[in-house]
């Protein structure tokens, strides 16, 4: 791996690759009074990045889970404030995704096989643990957090569903399912089944064999009308809080698709990152936005919530509709039809509601009056993956940009962007920022950008040393 350390006075870097021959923070464009630099260049699929009190930054690679060009091996990286960077330690399974850090400990979240983990580093010695390995992943989504709660010092995380939209269907194949075949969802409070099932293709088979499946079901197995699927701890759609060490876990939320970012304001309330469901295959949902829960079981004592907040997925949009409402019905696929008899209380609205398939990511809160915008939450949008997951000509701009948000109010405006783009993001401005970060100081909010994934109609691919860490300060 090529990585190129940026000095303040440059504004150019050149990368090793024809996928992004350069990273020019010319094309950032940032408020008045702000000032965008490239502070490192080369990185692998960067997933998460977290700051130690001294000022060191940690940042994952999160390895070849996606199609990519070349494979790459997952791994966590260690970057000075001298500008030393170093690997501090390899991984495995699908990756990390997450960071946090607290009184000497890493703290990793990893996308799995048929189960993800949380493990945590000793930063001194390099030191090893896992302290949770039961989470059901092995599916199309990912692991969320850890971050830790400013008031209740408790460990915070979370894991997104098997399935696309409810039902474990074949296009799952391009990703995980393949190498996963009996992984599905498993709610986190008991639900009873409409019996309705999905018709597919069985991609295993001889075409044109058709099989059907049901919700919380292996794909190729169906539902019956009136069944009972017990709710478990370990589910998948789920917000989990516990220890530090890992002890005393406790499900607090339910029911959100992909919760991959999470955060904490400084009156310790939580919010949560969502994405929408997609507009294709043989359960499609149109039409249904991108989100912000905030999650208010995490405000009671550790240990009392009796009942998880449950937020929709996979009955419910993010507009409080049911997916079958005539607003939501696909111009693309068929139409969604309801899986639970029944459903718990929703748990919305969310905080904040943004475009169809802008895929917003992992965020933080300002708690900088150096910075400004304090108490404001900034979210990364990693930007669509239209047309992949959408026929709609208009969802093929939305994201590739850091959000500023009010929770309170539940607006937002972009605060860094590209001055460019037009169906996607230029080569040498932001590609697709994946997490936030202010440094410890205060002073200056870190970006992370994924680097450069290609979306096509019937595919994805993501490209190597294409990852890029940005820097905007205050001027």
């Amino acid at each position: 791996m090529t990585i190129g350390i940026k000095t303040t006075k440059e504004q150019l870097l050149r990368l090793p690759t024809t996928a992004r021959p350069a990273v020019d923070a010319e094309q950032l464009e940032v408020p008045e009074g702000y000032r965008a630099e490239a502070v490192a260049a080369g990185l692998s699929f960067p997933t998460g990045m977290a700051f130690d009190d001294q000022g060191t930054l940690y940042i994952n690679e999160g390895g070849s889970t996606w199609p990519t060009r070349p494979a790459m091996t997952p791994r966590i990286l260690k970057l000075t404030p001298e500008g030393e960077l170093s690997a501090f330690a390899e991984e495995n399974l699908g990756g990390p995704r997450g960071l946090a850090y607290r009184d000497g400990y890493l703290y990793v979240t990893l996308k799995g096989g048929y189960f993800a983990r949380v493990v945590r580093y000793d930063t001194e010695t390099g030191e090893r643990e896992v302290l949770h390995d039961q989470i059901p992943s092995g599916g199309w989504h990912e692991p969320g957090g850890p971050v830790f709660n400013p008031k209740d010092g408790l460990l915070y995380f979370a894991h997104g569903s098997v399935s696309q939209n409810g039902v474990v269907l074949p296009q799952g194949y391009t990703v995980d399912v393949a190498k996963n075949p009996e992984a599905h969802d498993i709610p986190g409070e008991d639900v009873t089944l409409t019996g309705n099932n999905v018709f597919s293709r069985d991609p295993l088979m001889p075409y044109p064999y058709l099989t059907k499946t049901g919700p919380y079901k292996p794909f190729g197995t169906p539902a019956e009308k009136g069944e009972v699927v017990k709710g478990q701890l370990w589910c998948t759609t789920g917000v989990w809080r516990s220890k530090p060490d890992g002890t005393q876990p406790e499900l607090i939320a339910w029911g959100i698709r992909n919760p991959y970012g999470m955060a904490f304001n400084e009156e310790g309330e939580l919010y949560v990152s969502d994405n929408d469901m997609e507009e294709k295959g043989e359960r499609a949902v149109a039409m249904d936005p991108d989100r912000i829960w905030h999650i208010k079981n995490a405000r009671k004592p550790h240990g009392t919530v009796d009942k998880p907040e449950w937020f929709g997925f996979p009955d419910i949009a993010a507009t409080g509709l049911p997916v079958w409402h005539e607003k939501h019905l696909p111009d693309k696929g068929k139409p969604a039809e309801p899986l639970l008899e029944n459903p718990p209380e929703w748990a919305g609205p969310a905080a904040y509601l943004e475009k169809p398939h802008s895929c917003m990511t992992k965020m933080d809160f300002c708690t900088s009056d150096t910075f400004g915008h304090r108490g404001k939450l900034f979210a990364c949008e990693w930007g669509t993956m239209a047309p992949f997951n959408s026929p709609r000509e208009e969802d093929l701009s939305h994201g590739f940009r850091v959000m500023k948000i009010d929770t309170e109010t539940g607006e937002g405006e972009p605060f860094i962007y590209n001055k460019i783009l037009e169906t996607g993001p230029p080569a040498a401005g932001m590609a697709r920022p994946v997490d936030c970060k202010f440094s410890p100081d205060g002073k200056s909010l870190y970006v992370l950008d994924f680097g450069v994934a290609q979306v096509a109609e019937g595919h994805m691919l993501a490209y190597a040393h294409t990852g890029v860490l940005w820097k905007v300060t205050k001027l």
